[in-house]
């Protein structure tokens, strides 16, 4: 933590402040926990891996109590909110969240622990990102060595899944695009997708998005400072898939898309904007959209434990079932 006598060279409330020293102080975000084996909750064991030593890329996977001992099950890769700039996939928000998740979808799952920002710029979010879902994939080819046995063992590559919160949801949206127009290693496919309270925004103001100021709204102050080099800044195609240039949505490379919003979530309409814009494209899968009313952004982690929270889960974990 920052001391109080330093001066403050920036500030990107309520995520985080830079002082004229460099120091960066986060504001937001829940602590870090450790793995488990056999969560007392959900019988879900967890371990932490390396996936790449430079580039520093991490990820906790998760690994739900098994009935037989070489069971398949689907593989689910899973990206945290945050902004971009907080939290991690070993915090306990997260943990806990994935923990009930894969126990009721019957995953196996990797959380990726990409690299955050404003220590690291974007794009490199994305770069780790992808690196790590190429790792997971290079995992269907047979003469790969070294291969993580969670995902040898139990991993069914003919159902592989994406999915993330907020910014996750963002992150694991570009993935699944840049699958769809580059191809995954081992020519896996991804099966099916689901973006939860997805981190989209533009220039222009949509639905009931403040007409007043929009350039100074939260989301451009926040990605001008992380991504100041972005081609078309906050249109850029990572963070407004419906800007110019950005590649038809009907490239995305799965075949199933699951989107979800929440009521009184300020990105609720661009959410919404994102499915009618899928469902227009010509994308030849299948997409739903969820919201629920009286809610507010990533309330399923922030609020877990909610009714509403255990619903909404429950229904992802349904997604991931069929």
């Amino acid at each position: 933590m920052a001391s109080n006598d330093k001066e403050v060279a920036t500030e990107v409330l309520p995520f985080f402040r830079v002082y004229k020293d460099g120091t960066i102080e986060r504001l937001l975000g829940s602590p870090i926990v450790p793995p488990s084996h056999e969560d007392p909750e959900t019988g879900v064991s967890s371990k932490d891996i390396t996936i790449s030593q430079n580039p520093t890329i991490s990820a906790r996977l998760y690994l739900p109590k098994l009935t037989q001992p070489n069971q398949k099950l689907p593989i689910l890769v899973y990206f945290h909110g945050g902004a971009f700039v907080v939290e991690s996939a070993f915090s306990l928000d997260h943990h806990r969240y994935l923990n009930d998740l894969v126990s009721q979808g019957q995953v196996v799952a990797v959380s990726v622990e990409y690299r955050l920002a404003p220590e690291h710029s974007l794009p490199i979010a994305y770069e780790d990102s992808w690196a790590a879902f190429q790792w997971v994939a290079s995992h269907s080819i047979d003469n790969k060595v070294d291969k993580e046995p969670w995902l040898e063992n139990h991993g069914d590559f003919k159902r592989v899944f994406t999915g993330g919160d907020s910014a996750g949801a963002n992150i694991a949206h570009n993935m699944t695009m840049k699958a769809g127009l580059e191809g995954l290693h081992g020519g896996v496919k991804i099966l099916g997708a689901f973006f939860t309270h997805p981190f989209f925004w533009g220039s222009k103001p949509i639905g009931s998005e403040s007409t007043v100021d929009h350039e100074k709204s939260l989301p451009c102050r926040l990605w001008d400072y992380i991504f100041s080099e972005a081609p078309d800044g906050i249109d850029n195609p990572r963070m407004n898939p419906f800007g110019p240039g950005a590649p038809s949505l009907a490239k995305l490379g799965c075949s199933r898309l699951l989107v979800t919003v929440a009521g009184i979530d300020v990105l609720r309409d661009r959410g919404v904007f994102y499915y009618n814009a899928m469902k227009e494209s010509g994308w030849e899968g299948e997409v739903e959209l969820i919201e629920v009313e009286g809610e507010d952004h990533a309330f399923q982690i922030l609020n877990f434990g909610t009714e509403k929270a255990k619903k909404l889960n429950k229904r992802l974990a349904s997604f991931l079932l069929k």
